[in-house]
């Protein structure tokens, strides 16, 4: 019984399934006159019985119910249910070289670098497209010196892939090897502005080993300071924005203060209008982002049972900054209270 169930049930599924590779031809609408009309009977006249001379037999009984269509009968075909789902798995995936270039470029232009080497053993000439492969090194790399050259014939962006991701490889292990690596093959020119540039649009690089290059090239983090544009945006997204890619030390010390002094100046000169209104200067600035920092450490730290309220922190601010608003320093306690560390 539970057997006979499970059939009637699977055929009901299988039916469903592959209900739209049914042909439903004339006279097979379940209508026992339109069956008779395609039988060769006359209307109004049951359909005959098959007879002796049909099936090589006795005479038959006559079936108990109309022949039906498929489609409502409880008993499916399953075998033209089979085909039709073997029909189905034989189509697989669409091959990417039927379709136009532009589209199949498109539709692989979304795989990364290890998706789209698996996909050049299927699509060999797709998958070594130099559009796809100089789509991946810029987006990955958005600035190197060798962009901005003549490219020489023959040149391969695939390759320049490669030389990219072993030389990132090579500067997380050790930033003056990876540097010369880049150096050594061209991609970058030992020049401040473009080592600068390289850094602002690369996010491939170890922080760590970023931190100590840029502490050895204060040259390079001058020209870094210098792309970020801090224009209209709230003092503590922009020392967020700040730290997001140049990153801040683990405790206090010298290079802690350089920092904080470059983006002071760079935060006033982006900003004429706030210093103008408001009073801020570079001095202002550096106090305040100082603030900012004990702040967040104050409030966000586990250790911290007392944490300092929104009045503290006005009252310490102006003692050291007297010329800011006591609404400014209060807008900049509420940013940290909700927002979190502007060095996270």
């Amino acid at each position: 019984m539970g057997q006979g169930l499970w059939r009637v049930a699977r055929n009901q599924q299988l039916q469903q399934e592959y209900g739209e590779h049914w042909d439903a031809g004339p006279g097979l609408d379940g209508d026992p006159q339109d069956l008779g009309m395609e039988m060769g009977a006359n209307p109004g006249q049951a359909p005959p019985s098959p007879g002796v001379g049909d099936l090589g037999g006795g005479p038959l009984p006559p079936h108990p119910h109309p022949r039906r269509h498929p489609q409502h009968c409880q008993g499916a075909d399953i075998y033209q249910l089979l085909r039709a789902r073997r029909g189905k798995e034989q189509q697989g995936f669409i091959d990417l070289e039927m379709l136009p270039p532009e589209l199949s470029i498109t539709i692989l232009s979304y795989l990364n670098a290890t998706d789209l080497c698996l996909a050049s053993c299927v699509w060999q000439d797709l998958g070594h497209d130099e559009y796809l492969w100089q789509g991946l090194c810029k987006s990955t790399w958005g600035h190197c010196s060798i962009y901005n050259r003549r490219l020489p014939y023959g040149f391969s962006y695939r390759r320049l892939y490669m030389m990219l991701d072993e030389g990132s490889l090579t500067f997380n292990a050790n930033h003056q090897e990876g540097i010369s690596y880049f150096m050594s093959k061209g991609i970058l020119v030992d020049h401040p502005k473009e080592l600068a540039k390289f850094i602002f649009c690369t996010r491939t690089l170890n922080w760590k080993m970023l931190r100590v290059y840029l502490d050895e090239r204060r040259d390079v983090l001058d020209e870094l300071v210098t792309l970020h544009n801090f224009s209209n945006q709230f003092l503590p997204n922009a020392l967020r924005d700040f730290f997001r890619h140049i990153h801040a030390p683990e405790e206090r010390g010298e290079y802690l203060e350089t920092l904080i002094t470059k983006f002071s100046h760079r935060f006033c000169a982006c900003n004429p209008a706030l210093v103008r209104d408001v009073g801020l200067s570079p001095d202002a600035v550096y106090v305040l982002c100082y603030s900012l920092i004990l702040l967040s450490i104050d409030l966000t730290s586990p250790h911290v049972k007392n944490k300092m309220s929104k009045r503290e922190f006005i009252r310490n601010t102006r003692h050291a900054a007297q010329n800011i608003s006591e609404d400014f320093v209060g807008h900049l306690y509420d940013n940290i209270y909700l927002i979190g560390h502007v060095a996270a």
